[in-house]
């Protein structure tokens, strides 16, 4: 008689924020065990480590077993830049540091759109592809550029493979024309994560992390090579949407440049 194979345990850092929410309710379906973690108490989790990533024992504690990590803690917003060096790019920095030290081989680490913030739109219409070169737009976005690096420094040095997630918007609904491009549905969020954890990866993968948006314009190609089989479309939102709101003009940030409003912060 052949032993059962125990599920997957997988640390779920950020597990009280929106995403995290969303990946709660939805990854043990695909057959994962999540430890979660958070410096904020997470509902209806009463083992999870409440810490900051900061504290080495508490990061330490969380990576005992896990077979991988999904990274979505830190800051995701604009902030000033002390606050997102302390949560967003040291935060990264000690949670690679100890999936290292515990022998973790994958990580799915939640990137942004806001890496490459003031990309301009295709002129031609066609899809930005993953190999775009990074133009943060705030701080925030700057930390997002940091993660993707230090993934790549650890799968060179270290082994650690990691997919990077450049995540549009992640939200139950779209709620602006922007997002008719941009959304990741939280069921296709679940799906793009789970085939980032489970597809074999040579050291570091930059991937777009959207629905099957009509409207969309950056290439989905590399995470569909995942296996990732989005099911989701923000354009059954879009006649509501655009009675409201209206389309957005072409010179409008939210139109032109990947960041959108983002590229306005600070100004």
């Amino acid at each position: 008689m052949e032993t059962p194979t125990r599920p997957r345990l997988v640390l779920l850092t950020g597990a009280a924020g929106g995403v995290g929410t969303f990946l709660r309710a939805l990854l043990p379906g695909y057959g994962y065990q999540l430890r979660c973690f958070d410096r904020l108490p997470v509902p209806g989790e009463p083992g999870a480590i409440t810490a900051d990533l900061r504290d080495p024992q508490a990061l330490a504690t969380a990576m005992d077993g896990v077979d991988a990590v999904v990274h979505l803690a830190g800051i995701a917003q604009e902030a000033p830049f002390p606050e997102i060096l302390a949560a967003n790019i040291d935060g990264s920095y000690r949670l690679y540091e100890a999936a290292r030290a515990a022998g973790v081989r994958r990580i799915v680490f939640a990137s942004s759109n806001h890496a490459v913030g003031f990309t301009e739109r295709p002129a031609d219409g066609g899809l930005l592809p993953v190999e775009t070169p990074q133009r943060p737009d705030t701080y925030y976005g700057l930390s997002k550029c940091f993660g993707e690096n230090l993934a790549s420094l650890y799968a060179d040095r270290h082994g650690i493979e990691t997919v990077s997630l450049r995540i549009g918007s992640c939200l139950a609904v779209p709620r602006t024309v922007r997002m008719l491009a941009t959304w990741l549905s939280p069921a296709d969020c679940a799906r793009l994560v789970h085939a980032s954890l489970s597809a074999p990866v040579a050291g570091h993968t930059v991937v777009y992390g959207i629905s099957a948006n009509t409207r969309a314009w950056w290439d989905l190609a590399p995470a569909r090579a995942l296996g990732y089989r989005p099911l989701d479309n923000a354009e059954e939102f879009a006649a509501e949407l655009l009675a409201r709101l209206g389309e957005l003009p072409p010179d409008d940030p939210e139109y032109r440049v990947v960041g959108g409003s983002f590229t306005r912060l600070g100004d």
